[in-house]
C-alpha cells in the first residue's frame, strides 16, 4: 500500500489492522562513472515497494535526500546537514505517529545516513522518556542489502569486488529498476582503490577520483539486479515481520 497513491480513508482503514509503516530512505549523490545519482534512494524505494506489494504493508514516500557531505566535490550531489536529517526523520515519524502508526521500518540505501538517523531515533525515544510525548514508537533502520540472501548473492556475483561505494550490486539493482537509464563507461582502474578513512568532500575526491570505493560496477547488469531485487524483498519481508513481532 503506497501512501502517496492512497486516500486518507484508506490509511484510516489500514490502521485498524496494522500500526507498521515502511519508510525508504536514501541520498542524492554520485555513484561513479556508470551509477545514477539517485541510486541510493531508487534502490531503497524499489525494495520497499516490493515488500509493500508482497505483504500489503504501508509504504511512505521516499526520503530521497540524505547526509552526503563527503560527495559534494562531484557535480549533482546534494546533502542535508546531519542536524537537518535528524529533524526531518523526527518530524516525519512524529507526523505519522499522530495518526496511530507506531512501528517505523526504514529501508536504507546510504551508509552516510546511519549516524544521523540513529541519533534521530534516540531523540524520539528521549522525548517519550522525558514525557514530552506519550505515544510510544519503535524504529529500526536496515540496509536493503543486509539480509542473508542478498549478501550471499552479492558474494556470488561479485566475489571480492562488490566494494563499499558505487557497488556492483547497488548499480545492478538501479539498472533493473530504471532500465531506460542504464549507463556505460570505461573505468580505470577496473577495481577502485580500497576503502580508507575520509573526511570532507575535497578529501574524498582526492582519494577516489571517479567516486568509486573498492568496487567494479562494470560487472553490473539488470539481470543481476532482478536477482538481487527478489532476494532483497524476501529478506526485508522477513526483517519487517520480525520487527513487528518484537
Amino acid at each position: 500500500m503506497q501512501l502517496a497513491l492512497s486516500t486518507w480513508q484508506e490509511v484510516e482503514d489500514y490502521l485498524r489492522t496494522s500500526d507498521g509503516l515502511i519508510i525508504p530512505i536514501g541520498s542524492v549523490e554520485q555513484h561513479g562513472p556508470n551509477g545514477l545519482i539517485g541510486t541510493d534512494h531508487l534502490d531503497a524505494e524499489f525494495v520497499a515497494a516490493g515488500v509493500g506489494d508482497a505483504i500489503g504493508a504501508a509504504v511512505a514516500p521516499t526520503l530521497a535526500y540524505g547526509m552526503s557531505q563527503h560527495h559534494l566535490a562531484f557535480k549533482g550531489s546534494a546533502t542535508l546537514r546531519p542536524s537537518t536529517l535528524m529533524l526531518v526523520v523526527r518530524d516525519v515519524v512524529e507526523s505519522f505517529a499522530l495518526h496511530g502508526f507506531r512501528r517505523f521500518f526504514f529501508i536504507n540505501g546510504h551508509g552516510g545516513n546511519v549516524a544521523s538517523v540513529t541519533a534521530a531515533f534516540d531523540e524520539l525515544y528521549a522525548a517519550r522518556s522525558l514525557k514530552e510525548r506519550d505515544a510510544p514508537v519503535r524504529c529500526r533502520m536496515i540496509f536493503w542489502s543486509a539480509g542473508a540472501r542478498c549478501k550471499a548473492l552479492g558474494d556470488e556475483l561479485y566475489p571480492g569486488v562488490n566494494g563499499a561505494h558505487a557497488t556492483a550490486a547497488e548499480v545492478s539493482l538501479a539498472q533493473y529498476y530504471q532500465q531506460a537509464h542504464i549507463k556505460h563507461a570505461q573505468m580505470t582502474p577496473k577495481v577502485a582503490p580500497p576503502s580508507s578513512p575520509f573526511f570532507e568532500a575535497a578529501d574524498y575526491r582526492a582519494r577516489y577520483a571517479d567516486g568509486r570505493i573498492a568496487s567494479d560496477p562494470s560487472l553490473s547488469s539488470p539481470e543481476h539486479g532482478k536477482r538481487l531485487y527478489e532476494a532483497a524483498v524476501l529478506d526485508m519481508v522477513e526483517a519487517y515481520r520480525a520487527f513487528l513481532a518484537y
